[in-house]
């Protein structure tokens, strides 16, 4: 009787991971409607609306703010589930600061092309397809800042590319798998049930997208950017990506590299509590730096 109860229990709980599991790997993949659409002209920036294709042919859509007398170019990579939108309230302090900036939509987000979304590792390709359009406008030195998944690919991407001189990486993840069961609990998923469903995520997702998703883990990259710089920015409170693993993160990176931990503070929003410093240190990074 015993064993026959065990077993139906293990039943329920595979059963239950299972389900979430599946419905887990199709939310992280599915395109989602963009967020609320801006142009660098409410800012009053001068722009063009420019299309090109990532290194898998699809055809991603943004924007490039040139300035008038450029002393380098910052590549924007916005985070996953929206688009570029919101990502133009940093463009300003660039552009003032001498800096091209070449906004885009990942694949399946805003105005890009594709239908799913590989958490980093195909829009590796995009971030390459980017700088490749940059190459072709005499572009061939470039900072990366990537927010959030856009961080993880930046991170990720700059060891295939000798365009990509130095990156920022704000509130990136190092291991998918530990992120993404950190926002199952986080959504209000039992622990065990995000343990057990997290790696059926990423599995079932890797499957529909014919790739094993975690190859692109920051972890697996970040010793490979030296010599080009690195700037890791993280918040204490950050419910996806803990403490110990961003201290992990920089302690595999090569120099030169930085980091700023902001304590009292949650995902992605280091520059919201400290907005005038926020934009200093970064502006400071890429004038070291590019």
């Amino acid at each position: 009787m015993f064993i026959e109860l065990l077993i139906a229990a293990l039943a329920i709980v595979i059963s239950i991971a299972g389900a979430v599991g599946l419905y887990g790997s199709r939310q992280i993949t599915k395109r989602r409607t963009p967020d609320v659409r801006t142009d660098p002209a409410d800012y009053g920036l001068s722009y063009e609306e420019v299309a090109f294709k990532s290194r898998d042919g699809l055809i991603l859509r943004g924007w490039f703010i040139p300035a008038a007398e450029p002393r380098g170019t910052i590549v924007f990579c916005h985070g996953h589930g929206g688009s570029m939108d919101p990502d133009i309230e940093y463009a300003p302090a660039f552009h003032d600061r001498g800096y091209n900036v070449l906004m885009f939509d990942f694949r399946g987000h805003g105005r890009s092309e594709g239908q799913r979304v590989s958490m980093g590792y195909h829009e590796r390709l995009d971030l390459l397809g980017a700088v490749d359009y940059l190459k072709r406008r005499g572009i061939d030195r470039v900072g990366v800042l990537g927010f959030s998944m856009g961080g993880a690919v930046a991170i990720s991407t700059a060891p295939q590319s000798e365009a990509i001189r130095a990156v920022v990486s704000d509130g990136a993840f190092t291991r998918l798998g530990n992120a993404i069961a950190r926002g199952a609990r986080e959504r209000g998923l039992p622990g065990w049930v995000a343990a057990w469903a997290s790696p059926l995520m990423i599995g079932l997702a890797s499957l529909r997208l014919g790739a094993w998703l975690p190859r692109a883990d920051p972890i697996r990259w970040v010793a490979k950017i030296t010599p080009r710089a690195l700037f890791i920015i993280h918040g204490g409170l950050d419910p996806y990506v803990s403490l110990g693993e961003v201290q992990e993160l920089y302690a595999k990176a090569g120099q030169p590299k930085e980091l700023w931990v902001v304590p009292e503070v949650s995902h992605r929003m280091v520059d919201k509590q400290h907005p005038d410093e926020y934009r200093a240190k970064l502006l400071a990074f890429f004038d070291k730096w590019l």
